[in-house]
């Protein structure tokens, strides 16, 4: 079925996927806003909002907010990246209405009182320090910190208790008016239910919405250091990543790169580095790949966890699959088989209203357009092995990758 797009009057994107069926629909907004649009003195700030977006508007407490959805059975989320902000909501289709206005009410119209800010500082600064006691999920960030170095994109979306003890409502005032604006954002839906009516619905909901471009642009990727950093920590385990720069958004050896960190560590047991460090020998519980494209860079790395004794030896292994990676040109059929198994991955992944509600927000907003289905297979589909040849080079060549080991 087709998927239907509209824009407002004062620059608002809409996309929508019809269902036949079903009982459940998604809605929700995507806003081209994320930690890497703070400036210095505002690190943690982005996800801050989001936090803030809940806790008051111009007619409802933070309790209003959450029992208008919760009252009926629906979900109402967000979550924060580096480029992005996400706020959603899952409901029974009849609350359509319900769920456009309430999103409405907390983009558009949240007052950010003063005291629910001060409580929610402090929320925030205990899950910075408990995200700080589980480095197998800090070393992502702190991997990213060491590529970018001192660029917005090295930053913590979390930011520092530090950083977020100093955040103001004036930060916040000052962020939304420069960066949530329409033309930044898509409101995106999936459902059994009528496109006018969405349309409608928006209009009269998000259409006073001023007009207007973000006022600064971001600031460009220049340098992307390699280099290798070691840390000591008090934990039974070892952590390890080793990536490098890797294709942006709009790249095309895009699809190649997807089809590789799927190929090298993606969630499939077969993959590359779990049959050979997990299976063949058995050091390592958990080793994953993972491929991040932002819109002017992105980064590949390989996470894996592993006892202390056995870091030495997983690293060389490692290693080893990359430079394999890097000399050996896939077999037809091997390539046949990685493509076949990621378009399935893809397919199941699509199953999911929610993941598609919100796929679809990204890629109107990050390319102003909407691939197909049949598009994205036939994307996979033209991938040769020879870009997956290039991709490992210029993702892995040795001696040009950032490490990072926690140990």
């Amino acid at each position: 079925m087709e998927v239907l797009l509209h824009t407002l009057p004062n620059g608002l994107r809409m996309v929508h996927k019809p269902t036949r069926n079903g009982q459940v629909a998604h809605f929700g907004i995507t806003v081209n806003a994320g930690s890497r649009d703070e400036r210095e003195d505002e690190q943690g700030l982005a996800h801050f909002i989001e936090h803030c977006l809940f806790k008051g508007t111009e007619r409802r407490k933070a309790f209003h907010i959450l029992n208008r959805m919760d009252s009926v059975g629906a979900e109402l989320n967000a979550y924060t990246t580096k480029e992005e902000t996400v706020i959603y909501a899952s409901f029974l289709k009849n609350h359509f209405k319900r769920a456009v206005e309430v999103v409405a009410d907390i983009v558009c119209r949240s007052v950010y009182p003063e005291k629910e800010i001060a409580k929610e500082r402090d929320v925030i600064i205990d899950e910075i320090l408990s995200y700080r006691d589980s480095p197998a999920e800090l070393i992502f960030d702190d991997f990213e910190e060491l590529m970018y170095g001192d660029h917005p994109l090295g930053r913590n979306i979390l930011g520092t208790p530090e950083s977020v003890a100093a955040l103001s409502r004036n930060h916040i005032l000052s962020f939304t008016a420069r960066r949530y604006k329409p033309s930044e954002m898509v409101l995106s839906s999936v459902g059994n239910v009528d496109f006018r009516k969405i349309v409608r619905m928006a209009e009269q909901y998000f259409g006073d919405l001023p007009s207007g471009t973000p006022d600064a642009p971001r600031i460009p990727v220049k340098t992307v250091h390699t280099e290798r950093r070691e840390e000591s920590l008090d934990t039974f385990q070892a952590h390890l990543m080793i990536g490098g720069e890797a294709p942006h958004n709009h790249h095309p050896l895009r699809a190649a790169t997807v089809l590789v960190n799927n190929y090298l560590g993606g969630p499939a047991m077969n993959s590359r580095l779990n049959m050979n460090i997990r299976e063949r020998h058995g050091i390592a519980y958990n080793i994953e790949s993972a491929y991040t494209p932002y819109s002017d860079t992105g980064v590949i790395s390989i996470y894996l966890g592993t006892d202390k004794k056995f870091l030495a030896r997983s690293e060389r292994l490692i290693r080893k699959e990359l430079r394999s990676l890097r000399e050996k040109q896939l077999t037809p059929t091997a390539l046949h088989r990685a493509k076949e198994q990621l378009k399935g991955q893809l397919a199941l992944a699509s199953e999911g209203g929610v993941n598609l509600m919100q796929a679809l927000g990204k890629s109107l907003l990050n390319h102003g357009t909407i691939d197909t289905a049949e598009q994205i297979l036939r994307e996979i589909d033209g991938v040769t092995a020879e870009q997956v040849l290039e991709v490992a080079n210029r993702c892995f060549e040795e001696g040009k990758m950032g490490v990072l080991v926690y140990r």
